[in-house]
């Protein structure tokens, strides 16, 4: 029949249960969710939601946890509605609600982290304020609170960019299929952003590997990935030390990797580093001033261009990240190696 054809299609689980509590037909969504097995109904709530709609001739809804079991375990959270019809048949619908409640709280976390984070620069733009208008007969302290500010404001001004940048990303922009990307240039445009920086704190930026590689992509995007990284980078190390930045094509990859001899990461934290907001060291992260959704962008945009991040750290013995992306056919006829280049300020 044709209904049954289309009740097969269905994604929500659909059961008819006889007055017995017997299943008289359920669709492949409802035997892939577990709650079917044969002619009966394995969730206990789903047998108590029946004979409640079967009881009182009302429709019934309730919403609970279904345990899967497996390795890893799975755990389902369902949303069922049961209908009385008549002789005591009772008609069950069940959707799968647990992707959503997973990005309902994720969206929560989000929202509670954005509003913290935003609150801590507001917070002190206020007391600085307050503070600059006490000391106003004092030029000198007014000019102390007043770049101060300036700081906190600039840090505001980076977080909610690279918010939005982030929900770009993450709105499912992709780069063009057929654009190429000189990863020479993305280099060079991502080391002149963070020149000044390093020239600071007198970190030599080093330069190494490949040349002439290209890939597809976005030359935008790419340039944010890189520069966060060397931001990062350069944030994270002492001063009068190197951060490299390296380049080589592997098969049919292009890798970047950027190095630095800094402060390193905890195996604990390789993975989590990625998450937005996360920080290793949150107190480092005020000083330097990081908003903690550099690598979540720098993910989201390696993620967009089909390639991988991966991390290598040790404490105290520095962090190298490396972008691996899909390369060009014209990467294969223009690659070559080069010396080493410097930028930045050299060690004193």
């Amino acid at each position: 029949m044709a209904a049954d054809r289309m009740l097969a299609l269905l994604p929500t689980a659909a059961i008819l249960v006889d007055s017995d509590d017997g299943v008289r037909m359920a669709n492949g969504a409802a035997v892939s969710m577990g709650i079917v097995k044969g002619q009966r109904l394995v969730v206990s709530e789903l047998g108590e939601l029946t004979r409640a709609a079967r009881r009182t001739g009302e429709s019934q809804t309730a919403e609970f946890a279904i345990d899967q079991g497996g390795f890893p375990r799975r755990v389902l959270t369902v949303g069922a509605r049961a209908q009385p019809l008549d002789d005591g048949e009772v008609a069950l619908v069940v959707d799968d609600l647990t992707e959503s409640k997973r990005v309902d709280a994720v969206r929560r976390d989000f929202v509670a982290n954005v509003g913290h984070e935003i609150k801590t620069p507001v917070g002190a733009l206020t007391l600085l304020a307050e503070a600059a208008l006490d000391a106003q007969d004092d030029p000198d302290a007014v000019h102390h609170f007043l770049s101060r500010m300036q700081r906190e404001a600039s840090r505001l001004s980076r977080l909610v960019q690279e918010l939005l940048d982030l929900s770009r990303l993450q709105g499912g922009e992709t780069p063009p299929a057929d654009a190429d990307v000189s990863v020479d240039a993305v280099i060079d445009e991502a080391v002149d952003r963070g020149r000044l920086v390093a020239e600071v704190k007198q970190i030599e930026i080093v330069r190494g590997g490949d040349t002439g590689c290209v890939v597809v992509g976005s030359e935008n995007q790419l340039v944010t990935a890189v520069s966060n990284l060397l931001d990062n980078a350069v944030a994270y190390s002492p001063e009068r030390t190197e951060v490299a930045v390296g380049v080589h094509h592997r098969g049919d990859m292009v890798e970047i990797a950027v190095k630095d001899q800094g402060v390193g990461i905890d195996a604990a934290d390789h993975e989590r580093i990625f998450e937005r907001f996360y920080r290793v060291d949150p107190a480092r992260s005020r000083d330097t001033g990081g908003t903690g959704l550099g690598l979540a962008i720098v993910k989201h945009i390696v993620s967009n261009h089909r390639g991988q991040i991966t991390v290598w750290s040790q404490p105290g013995a520095g962090s190298t990240f490396t972008l691996r992306l899909p390369a060009s056919p014209a990467s294969s006829a223009g690659a070559g190696t080069d010396g080493v280049a410097r930028t930045g300020a050299s060690p004193a």
